[in-house]
């Protein structure tokens, strides 16, 4: 008698939900978890405690709070090689506003905008609604600093490419 495989068991050994951001200028995926010891040094490092134990113990991301400032103390307290500094940009996250946006039930909202200090969320105007908001995507950085501060919880990072 054949037995079925145990899915729950098996994504014991998953290394990446489908989500997560790892800390700025990490190499990808499979590099950075090859050879992350799980140490904790870069989350105790973050100015912003944006860094967080994420699943399997790997730092990941956390935009809950506050912003990634791209200060690198990550990168400088790591005794490990997961770091890729030569990189032009510390990622390649972007903001995006999701559906339930507070625009678009006609509430006047723009604490995204207030938010970003490289003003990549605009709000565009017209006649008899709200203002909407609209992403720069050159100018955001991903830093996440949107994030928090939407009450809705409509925005999210993206990948590009």
């Amino acid at each position: 008698m054949t037995q079925g495989i145990n899915q729950s068991r098996r994504n014991l050994f998953s290394r990446r939900k489908s989500n997560v951001i790892r800390p700025p200028w990490s190499k990808p995926e499979q590099a950075f978890t090859d050879n992350c010891t799980r140490c904790d040094k870069c989350i105790i490092a973050c100015d912003t405690q944006i860094i967080k134990r994420g699943e399997g113990g790997f730092p990941e991301i956390d935009f809950s709070n506050d912003e990634c400032t791209f200060c690198k103390q990550c990168v400088e307290v790591c005794p490990e090689p997961v770091f890729d500094t030569s990189l032009a940009q510390p990622w390649t996250y972007f903001a995006s506003i999701k559906d339930n946006c507070l625009t678009a039930t006609g509430v006047w909202c723009q604490s995204c905008k207030d938010a970003c200090e490289p003003r990549a969320i605009s709000f565009s105007m017209a006649v008899g609604q709200v203002p909407k908001p609209v992403i720069n995507i050159d100018a955001c950085t991903g830093c996440g600093a949107c994030v928090s501060p939407c009450p809705a919880d409509a925005i999210t990072l993206m990948q590009t490419g």
